[in-house]
């Protein structure tokens, strides 16, 4: 059987996760401090495991509706309104999904056409050019720079803009770089947008992640609510990524389109996870500012331990990653984290996984415990002091 000539020539194409060949990798290595995946080290809060339980035992797992359970859709439209006051009608603007990552495959899917272009904000989590693509849309990406802490400007965003632009994918808090978006940032990219029919993907997984402030989406500035697919999850702000539930939100003429696709690959999110949301957002406030305080902590060590030791490294705003250059090295970043691992036993992700503009850098996670970070800072120094840093 010749598979060459049977496989998909578009999926073949496709690139494999940067992320996960460090991850698997490290995961054949004895004594190894993974940095690399965003999963938070902390137990799903008890109140929602509870509440599994209790559905286990009453044996309700049965098929929900396609777009997920009344109950959950009125909890996530409320949850929207006291965090972004935005109004959704729970009905015909919110569908739950198999985490934040169905959400964006199937917003991508339900609005592009082959030969569309999609503006990707970058660096940026892996999945969206890949995911254009497998649309038949054109991946346009737009490099952020350090200098400007990551964010969108204006001026970047209009230079990219063609009469093939359907879609802007904004990725804020940034995973990567952990960068945000303020109001008035946003202000300033909806002012471009205006007039035109490009729409927008606001991906706010980490938006509970937002230190020193509160965040914004895009959906609350005037004008784009009818225009913003936003897209939120579970996974990281209530440290619960096994559980694969996310939602995404439009105006009803997109969901209506988004559903179908649903209906036809998923049928519907895990009943369990869907009634252990309804808890997480209806009683776990408190779990969560818990866990973000932790993560600020550990946010603030990372950046002055990068600093001191010579990997410059810009203060994040949000998500729980850093993004600290790695350039007085003289590596690539690739080389970096090979070397990196294979001398020190200390696994994170080279920038240009996440794009091109990403080389230089390198993604760490702090999405573990302070006593395993600060383990690693030692491990990494060491590693500059053969390799050109000043530590």
């Amino acid at each position: 059987m010749n598979y060459d000539s049977v496989l998909s020539e578009r999926v073949v194409g496709l690139k494999p996760s940067g992320i996960r060949r460090f991850f698997d990798l490290a995961a054949t290595m004895d004594d190894v401090i993974s940095l690399g995946v965003g999963e938070p080290d902390f137990s799903t809060p008890w109140s929602i495991r509870r509440e599994a339980v209790d559905v286990l035992e009453r044996r309700k797992i049965v098929y929900t509706a396609n777009a997920g359970m009344a109950e959950l859709r009125k909890s996530i439209a409320k949850y929207l309104e006291r965090s972004i006051h935005t109004s959704y009608d729970p009905e015909h603007e919110i569908v739950v999904t198999v985490g934040g990552s169905e959400a964006i495959d199937i917003a991508i899917r339900s609005v592009i056409n082959p030969g569309d272009e999609v503006l990707v904000v970058e660096p940026a989590f892996v999945c969206y050019e890949p995911l254009v693509r497998m649309a038949c849309g054109v991946p346009v990406s737009i490099a952020t720079k350090p200098e400007n802490h990551f964010k969108l400007k204006p001026e970047e965003l209009r230079e990219k803009i063609t009469d093939k632009t359907k879609l802007l994918i904004l990725p804020y808090p940034n995973n990567p770089t952990g960068a945000i978006m303020t109001r008035e940032d946003l202000e300033a990219s909806a002012e471009v947008l205006r007039g035109t029919d490009i729409l927008v993907l606001s991906d706010e997984i980490y938006c509970e992640m937002t230190y020193g402030g509160k965040h914004c989406s895009i959906a609350e500035i005037d004008g784009m609510q009818e225009r913003t697919i936003l897209v939120n999850g579970f996974s990281k702000s209530y440290a619960m990524t096994g559980w694969r539930l996310g939602y995404v939100c439009a105006p009803a003429p997109i969901t209506k389109q988004i559903v179908k696709i649903h209906q036809y690959i998923i049928m519907s999110a895990p009943t369990v996870s869907q009634y252990a949301a309804i808890v997480a957002l209806e009683e776990c406030d408190e779990d969560v500012k818990r866990m973000i305080k932790e993560y600020n902590l550990r946010r603030r060590y990372l950046v002055e331990a990068f600093n001191r030791i010579g990997m410059t490294c810009f203060n994040p705003e949000g998500a729980f990653y850093v993004f600290p250059s790695i350039q007085c090295t003289g590596m690539t970043s690739e080389e970096f984290c090979e070397k990196l691992l294979e001398e020190e036993k200390v696994a994170v992700v080279p920038g240009n996984a996440f794009g091109a503009c990403g080389e230089g850098f390198v993604r760490v996670s702090y999405a573990y415990s302070l006593k395993h970070l600060m383990t690693a800072v030692e491990r990494i120094t060491h590693f500059l002091e053969r390799h050109g840093g000043k530590a």
